[in-house]
């Protein structure tokens, strides 16, 4: 069980500080940076502080193409072709053949499943 002492110095460091420097972002204003006399940012990975001549300057900018441009154009493929017509009660008989070799594999199967357990039995009673 953990006791709580309001007064520990442990929790001091946690703690928001009291008084007029504790007003909201609001109300304390960001120094700029790029102002002069104000310190320089620290660099992403720590240590030394940036230089402004290594700060990153944004993207390049864009230009937008002239109107009406497209990318060349060289081969147009040929249009789709018809597909062949579905023979239905071939598909009915070939779906039932189907049907019946999967039960006829998973009886075999089912049978010889029960036939290996019967075995592990039966040399358990022995």
């Amino acid at each position: 069980m953990t006791t709580r002492s309001d007064d520990s110095a442990d929790d001091a460091f946690w703690r928001r500080p009291t008084g007029p420097s504790a007003g909201s972002p609001a109300d304390s204003p960001t120094p700029d940076p790029s102002a002069p006399g104000s310190p320089a940012p620290a660099s992403p990975l720590g240590g030394a502080p940036a230089s402004p001549a290594s700060r990153y300057p944004g993207p390049p900018p864009s230009s937008t193409p002239p109107p009406g441009w497209r990318p060349p154009v060289h081969v147009q493929p040929p249009p789709p072709r018809r597909l062949p017509a579905q023979d239905l009660a071939a598909l009915d008989a070939a779906e039932d053949s189907a049907r019946t070799l999967t039960y006829g594999i998973g009886m075999v199967g089912a049978a010889a499943l029960v036939l290996v357990i019967c075995l592990l039995c039966s040399r358990v009673l022995v």
